[in-house]
């Protein structure tokens, strides 16, 4: 299994990145990596290259970027490199901590979408409190601004075999942001997507769900369309970071009892610290293209990027992908037989 990798995406690289994928090589025996950018800054970090290929390029996509532009005109930068990469079976999936818009625009261009796929959609992962190792799956937290009913129908799709695979539940709850648990509720979309997901005995559908309680396990994966569901996730995001950040100010502020308490609960409180922490998790994954592509925070440690790599091993050896074309190419034969039987009655 090799993994294409942006070498010089993210505020830190390339040295968080080579860490990151160094300590993935070590764990994993059955990875390669092919590093794009710089070779000599690459070099600088790198401790040794076994199973590690750097492909030298000047040419980088930065984040004031506009995103498709920057991949129809950077055309040896090391993102689009990356995922040529892919898309010529050079490497397997394809890891960036760039530029978000122009990381989906290439997994579209480049890699391709599923046939079948009529949008694909990215899927992050969150906690779930009160549970040691609890989260759940939100798709789509932002690849698209609008979405059609069949797309969130397809979301609960690509959701489940993600968090059968990857997760390892075998038969996960799927549930609809909405903005009231009643069937009647919400947009004329949701309303629609509904009666979809509701239609499809092959999922486990638990009806609608508010945002007040994702946070709760309502469900292993919450379909929404890409707008709202980026809304709630920078509103978790900011809100667990503003808790952190308000914990400590209280601390500081509470005297030598308050400091004291604090020294007696650290261990708490830093397990606290890393449930609300989204890079244990993983990245964000884009959904409904022929490989794993994968995008963590422009900000990531070298930690984040080892938990990401090692998330992407994870939907390689399940291969989950695999499965996907074949799910939904078989959706496309019965599409067309139907078609066929209507025509000839």
């Amino acid at each position: 299994m090799k993994i294409a990798v942006d070498a010089m995406g993210g505020d830190n690289a390339p040295q968080t990145v080579v860490a990151g994928v160094e300590r993935a090589r070590d764990e994993f025996t059955d990875l390669e990596f092919i590093l794009f950018g710089k070779e000599n800054e690459i070099k600088k970090y790198l401790k040794n290259e076994d199973r590690i290929k750097i492909v030298h390029t000047d040419e980088e996509i930065v984040m004031n970027d506009e995103p498709v532009r920057a991949i129809r005109r950077k055309k040896n930068s090391s993102m689009v490199l990356a995922a040529k990469a892919v898309k010529e079976q050079q490497a397997d999936a394809f890891f960036s901590c760039g530029n978000t818009g122009a990381l989906l625009a290439a997994g579209l261009l480049i890699v391709g979408r599923i046939k079948g796929i009529t949008r694909p959609g990215l899927l992050s992962t969150m906690p779930v409190l009160g549970q040691t190792d609890g989260a759940f799956n939100l798709l789509d937290s932002g690849a698209n601004a609008e979405n059609k009913p069949e797309h969130l129908h397809q979301y609960a799709i690509l959701g489940k075999y993600y968090a059968q695979r990857v997760r390892g539940i075998e038969n996960p709850r799927i549930g609809l942001l909405n903005n009231g648990t009643e069937p009647h509720k919400g947009s004329q979309v949701t309303q629609a997507a509904y009666h979809l997901l509701s239609a499809d005995e092959s999922l486990n559908f638990v009806g609608n769900v508010e945002a007040n309680a994702i946070l709760k396990g309502v469900a292993d994966v919450v379909v929404a369309d890409g707008f709202t569901g980026n809304a709630v996730l920078k509103a978790i995001e900011g809100a667990a970071g503003a808790m952190v950040h308000l914990l400590k100010e209280t601390i500081m502020k509470s005297g030598v009892v308050g400091k004291l308490g604090a020294l007696l609960l650290k261990s708490s409180l830093s397990g606290l610290k890393d449930k609300m922490d989204q890079s244990r998790y993983g990245g964000a994954v884009l959904l409904g293209v022929r490989a794993p592509v994968v995008k963590a925070h422009g900000a990531s440690d070298s930690t984040a990027v080892y938990y990401t790599l090692r998330q992407i091993h994870k939907m390689l050896k399940e291969e989950m992908v695999p499965e996907l074309v074949s799910y939904f190419a078989q959706q496309e034969e019965k599409k067309a037989a139907q078609k066929t039987e209507e025509k000839n009655d």
